[in-house]
């Protein structure tokens, strides 16, 4: 008869590693070790995003090309354009969900995404959540190269979601226990936060910086509308106006003056 992939050697024993390790470094590759028994992936990260500062790594499993392109250039500024971000800071979130699943409509087409997220050359992701004390978040990255996770593989993911949660959980307090500090650069998060809340402060409206934003993250002229509860030509003529007050004519020349702006900071 064959065997569950719950019912192997190698899981149980990645499951008995978590529950014994001693530091959360052996947490997190005992944790690494479990999910590579459930799916196939090729790397995870396990971030703290917090309001007050940039993101933090606690564990991650990436090769030299993942980890240059997927953490060194996302922790210089680019953090504060994606989704995952914006979505482990809500209340409202998920304990888990698929990351194609939480993007803006347009984010695919966003400057954002052709700069940054296509270099990692990610096919697909799942992310798992876990509030912490203070007010952070951890979000659990299982990233995928070349294919997309299929329906049973998604199952097995949503199956062992305690046992991960659980797992980033102990991560935590390994980590925190260990003197760690993920808020050691706050200085940096505040001065990119004030670049992009008032990037064009001293040309463009509230609205307009409002819609700005929205853009730079991938919304739609639909999404930006529904998101602040506006019509969708209202969106259109700030959009022209917005464009026009910053000498520019695309979305892409919108991008450009941002990342411009972030190193004057």
């Amino acid at each position: 008869m064959t065997r569950s992939r719950f019912e192997t050697p190698e899981w149980h024993a990645a499951v008995g590693r978590m529950m014994s390790a001693d530091s959360a470094e052996q947490v997190g590759e005992a944790l690494s070790d479990a999910l590579g028994q459930v799916v196939t992936y090729d790397g995870t990260c396990l971030l703290l995003f917090r309001n007050d500062a940039p993101p933090g790594v606690l564990h991650r499993s990436l090769s030299p090309d993942d980890e240059r392109h997927y953490l060194m250039r996302y922790l210089a500024g680019p953090y504060l354009l994606d989704p995952l971000y914006q979505l482990a800071l809500r209340a409202d979130k998920p304990d888990m969900c698929r990351f194609r699943d939480a993007i803006p409509d347009r984010f695919h087409s966003s400057e954002y995404y052709h700069r940054y997220c296509e270099q990692t050359h990610l096919r697909d992701e799942m992310d798992f959540f876990v509030d912490v004390a203070g007010g952070g978040t951890l979000a659990l990255v299982v990233a995928r190269h070349k294919r997309m996770f299929s329906k049973a593989e998604l199952a097995r993911l949503e199956l062992v979601e305690p046992v991960v949660r659980a797992a980033m959980q102990r991560i935590w307090e390994k980590w925190r226990g260990g003197g760690s500090d993920a808020g050691a650069d706050a200085d940096i998060h505040r001065r990119l936060t004030e670049c992009f809340e008032n990037f064009g402060h001293d040309v463009l409206t509230r609205r307009e910086r409002e819609i700005t934003q929205l853009l730079l993250r991938g919304h739609s002229t639909k999404s930006v509308a529904r998101e602040l509860d506006i019509a969708p030509g209202t969106v259109m003529v700030h959009k022209r106006n917005l464009f026009s007050k910053l000498g520019i004519t695309s979305q892409f020349e919108l991008f450009s003056r941002f990342i411009e702006e972030l190193p004057r900071r």
